[in-house]
């Protein structure tokens, strides 16, 4: 078709009058978009352009499209543009056009780089702060169901507890032995490399014996249980409040701290001094094997250094720390499951949050526990 079908072009006076007619579809999409850029090419000597569209029988996206390219190559041009006979059931499609993809005609200004790292400051100090009331506000939550539970027993939730007792002590024990037993075996390999320098193998068996017991079969396991169970809580509760659930137990009268976060956090301080029992053994074990193997050492000469130089005391301070642990890799991960919001890109950011504050928080507080027993003498 004849391009001043779609578009027919007149001069009245100083004044370009263009004329749409037809449907301006996808499907007449190569002959009106011929007919818009004969348009655009050719410039006459005008000092105004009208673009009357009472006469289009069909208009779509792409139609609309040109329509608003013909107005703003005619105000590039430095033409003052009118689009009349605008049908009402095109007026906000016209609207939304005209406004898309258009370039902003000011940059916003750079902050200073000073400025803009005390910004990031102000806001990190402002979500940790929103974080601890957070958690202070869901501890006492806990205690009140907690309360509630033991005045009545029939309240508690076993089964939910025996669940996540499976989930989060039970299926972990094989991952938990695998990485402590490595752990085990790099430290006694790299203390038999280093103190046999000074003919002080024996001593080995102390740095294996003492860090296992307080320091690193508490960390790791925390860490790992961090990274395994916390993330899955969170994932878990924020799924749960991106579908509405949550707000689903209230309405019904069910208090979500009793029936989602109190089994939760019990199966976790459970479960974390059992793993950490268990790693810690896994360790020591590999470090006998690592001792015998590689250093020379007879399995009961390892055994009964291990006697000599391990009391009940070494054992006692890993175990008391596991259950502060297990509280905080909790609180941290409910918390962060309930500050989710309707998105998806929501959830990944609270659940890999969850991870590194659980992570950073255990190790934080393995400091202060390790600086409180050394002034205690223990």
């Amino acid at each position: 078709m004849d391009a001043e079908v779609w578009l027919k072009r007149s001069i009245d006076g100083r004044r370009l009058v263009l004329v749409a007619a037809g449907s301006w579809t996808a499907a007449n999409a190569n002959a009106i978009e011929r007919a818009v850029d004969a348009v655009i090419r050719d410039k006459p000597e005008v000092a105004e352009v009208r673009i009357d569209i009472a006469g289009l029988e069909r208009l779509y996206t792409f139609g609309a499209w040109l329509i608003e390219r013909l107005r703003r190559a005619s105000d590039a041009s430095g033409l003052p543009t009118a689009i009349v006979g605008v049908d009402a059931r095109y007026k906000v499609l016209l609207d939304e056009i005209a406004v898309a993809n258009k370039k902003g005609g000011w940059k916003p200004l750079r902050e200073r780089p000073l400025t803009e790292f005390l910004m990031h400051v102000g806001h990190g100090v402002s979500e940790m702060g929103r974080d601890v009331v957070w958690q202070v506000n869901l501890l006492g939550d806990l205690m009140v169901a907690l309360g509630r539970v033991l005045l009545h027993p029939r309240n508690f939730r076993f089964t939910s507890i025996v669940h996540h007792l499976d989930f989060v002590g039970l299926r972990a024990v094989p991952i938990v032995v695998l990485i402590t037993f490595v752990i085990g075996a790099i430290l006694a390999q790299q203390g038999i490399f280093h103190f046999r320098r000074f003919g002080a193998e024996n001593f080995v068996v102390d740095m294996v014996g003492i860090l296992t017991l307080r320091e690193v079969g508490v960390l790791i396991v925390s860490i790992m249980v961090a990274g395994r169970s916390g993330s899955a809580y969170t994932a878990e509760l924020g799924s749960m409040k991106m579908r509405e659930e949550i707000d689903a137990l209230r309405v019904m009268g069910f208090d979500p701290v009793e029936i989602l976060i109190l089994p939760r956090m019990i199966a976790l301080i459970i479960s974390v001094p059992l793993l950490t029992f268990i790693g810690s053994m896994s360790a020591l074990a590999a470090g006998g094997l690592v001792c015998w193997l590689y250093g020379g050492f007879a399995p009961e000469v390892y055994l009964d250094r291990l006697r000599e130089v391990v009391d009940l005391n070494t054992f006692q301070v890993g175990m008391y720390k596991a259950p502060f642990m297990a509280a905080i890799i909790g609180l941290v991960a409910t918390v962060e499951g309930m500050q989710v919001e309707g998105s998806a890109e929501s959830l990944g950011e609270r659940t890999t949050s969850s991870v590194v504050k659980s992570i950073f928080l255990v190790i934080v507080v393995d400091g202060l526990f390790a600086m409180f027993f050394a002034g205690i003498g223990k």
